[in-house]
This record gives structure tokens, sequence and C-alpha cells, in this order.
């Protein structure tokens, strides 16, 4: 089970992906046989989990980004993430991975079933955030947020977990250097609300020309201002006035995402995404002809063993955990 989601500049795409996968085997791919499962379909809505594109492992092998970021957020289940600049780590259960691909990186995702006597549920959001040109061939990288650093903060109708941005006094941590989302006055916002069975919330506005896009995640229908948001369906929001998102029927889960717009052309030709045609060209052939650093693991599609914990080790060489209790 899976959305795409139409978006709204300064973003690109986002995907939900949710995954029931059965108990792991002993390498950590499902236990059930894959006839019928249509790998490689990730939207099939007539299985309740997919493998995606790899061979044993469920996953994304090895590929490549330019140009823009991907922020991804698992709310349940583990990614194993290796790239071409010799970064790794392992995340899951509420941690936020933000990737700039910037002058060009490849990396693998894959989701590795660790549990061997329980279901394997993956629940996840990527998203894509564009770059400016100027900072379109940044040097590549990625940044963790755990989920221990993530604001989960509670409302009056109900709670919000601000994976960047503002929410009225509460501000989620800074986003990279080079991020559109990294300038305040950009109010770039990626908010997960949930109001609760009878609840509602009120969003807090922002100045004019923020584009402000929400979704229906799960749960009842949520009333926004009078129209209803239906499940599977999103809806333009004006950022500058005051909007209450209710549940009245029942606990709901929607998406939002928010920010003014970076307003400049935009080519994209699959895993890359720059200003002109010209320069996706040059995107192929850079690619042709360094593989954006070359892929140092063993297999496309590598995993860490079973027993690793979260961690993350950076392109600077420095490794990092989430925080203590």
């Amino acid at each position: 089970m899976g959305f795409v989601r139409q978006t709204s500049d300064p973003f690109l795409f986002c995907v939900h992906h949710l995954d029931l996968y059965p108990a792991g085997n002993e390498k950590m791919g499902p236990n059930q046989p894959l006839v019928g499962r249509e790998i490689g379909s990730d939207f099939d809505e007539n299985n309740d989990w997919k493998m995606y594109h790899g061979a044993t492992v469920p996953g994304f092998p090895a590929h490549p980004h330019r140009g823009f970021e991907t922020v991804t957020v698992v709310l349940d289940g583990l990614v194993d993430h290796f790239d071409s600049g010799g970064a790794t780590g392992r995340y899951g259960f509420g941690d936020v991975q933000w990737m700039t691909a910037g002058s060009g990186l490849m990396h693998s995702e894959m989701f590795p079933l660790t549990n061997i006597d329980k279901d394997n549920r993956l629940d996840l959001f990527q998203i894509w955030l564009n770059l400016p040109s100027k900072d379109k061939m940044t040097a590549p990288g990625y940044e963790m947020i755990w989920a221990e650093q993530v604001p989960n903060i509670e409302l009056d109708g109900g709670h919000v977990r601000i994976i960047t941005g503002r929410w009225n006094e509460h501000i989620a941590p800074a986003s990279p250097s080079a991020s559109w989302a990294h300038e305040e006055s950009h109010e770039v916002g990626i908010y997960i609300l949930t109001v609760k069975d009878g609840g509602s919330v009120d969003l807090p506005t922002t100045s004019a020309g923020v584009n402000r896009m929400m979704y229906h995640i799960n749960g009842a229908a949520a009333t926004v201002e009078g129209h209803t948001l239906e499940k599977k369906y999103g809806m333009h929001l004006d950022s500058t006035m005051v909007t209450t998102v209710e549940a009245p029927n029942g606990e709901v889960r929607v998406l939002i995402l928010q920010g003014q717009p970076i307003d400049e052309p935009v080519a994209q030709h699959g895993p890359f995404v720059m200003n002109t045609r010209q320069e996706i060209i040059q995107a192929f052939t850079d690619y042709q002809s360094t593989q954006f650093g070359g892929w140092p693991w063993s297999t496309s599609d590598v995993v860490h063993p079973r027993k690793q914990e979260r961690f993350a080790l950076l392109s600077n060489g420095e490794t990092v955990h989430p925080p203590l209790d």
C-alpha cells in the first residue's frame, strides 16, 4: 500500500509507503514466497507488501540523484543506508534522514526484515525538496534527526510531529545549511498532524506567498473549513488564514507540506532535477563517467547485520548515535 502525492514548489515529490512485511528469514528477506507479489510494483494495492526492487531484502538498491534533497521520515520499521561517499547507517522508528544529493550521490535504501518471530511493519514517507540553482551542485551528504530530537507536541485537539520548521513557538532541529529549509524566512514546514476523535486543531498562519498542501494519511475523513478531506486525497490551503482541521467521525492523521516557492525553472528526468535540459544531459554524462564517486560497497543492496542498532556514519567520518534517554 502506498501513494504518490502531487506537491507544490519548493517540493517536487512525496510518497507514502506502508508495507506489512511478514517475519524475516535468515537473510532478512520475507519468510513467505514472492509468487504473486508483483515485485517492483510499489503501489499495487492488491498486495499488503511488495519486495520493491531488492533481490533478497526489500528496498531500493544503489541508484543516483542530483540537484535536490530527500527527506525520509520512517514512522515504523528500519532502513539501511549506504552511499557512494562512503557513508552508511541504520535508522527508523521515528527517525528522519535528510540527504542532500547536491552535485551527485548514489545511495541504497534497503528495508531489512530483522524480526524473525513477528511481522516487520514498514511505514515511511519520502519527500523530495528542491534546491535553488545556486546550491544544486553543493557537496552531497546527509544528516540525521533522531526520533528523540523530533518535537512531538501535544495539542488541545491532538498532537503534531514537527519534522522541519516552526509550529507556533515550537521549532524543529535545523536542516542542512544548503537546504531551502535552512533559512527560516522561507517558512518550510513538514508536519504530521493527528487530530483525535471529536477534536479540532487550528493550523498556524504564515506570510503571504507560502504554498501549503495537506494530505490525508489514515483514519477517518477530516473536515477542513467545511470541506471534507477523504482518504487518499489532498488539498491546497491558504496559509495566511487560520485553518481548522476537525475529526468528527474518528481520529485522523494528515501530512502538511509548506514553504515559500523557489520559483525557478525545473528540468527533471528520473533521479536528476536541474534548471535546464542541458544540465540534465550533463548530469547523465557526469554519472556515466564518474558514477558520482563509484560504489565502495560489496553489493548494490548491502545491509547491516540483523542486530545492528540505529547509527549513522557520516561522509566526514563522524559516527553518531541516537541520544540517550
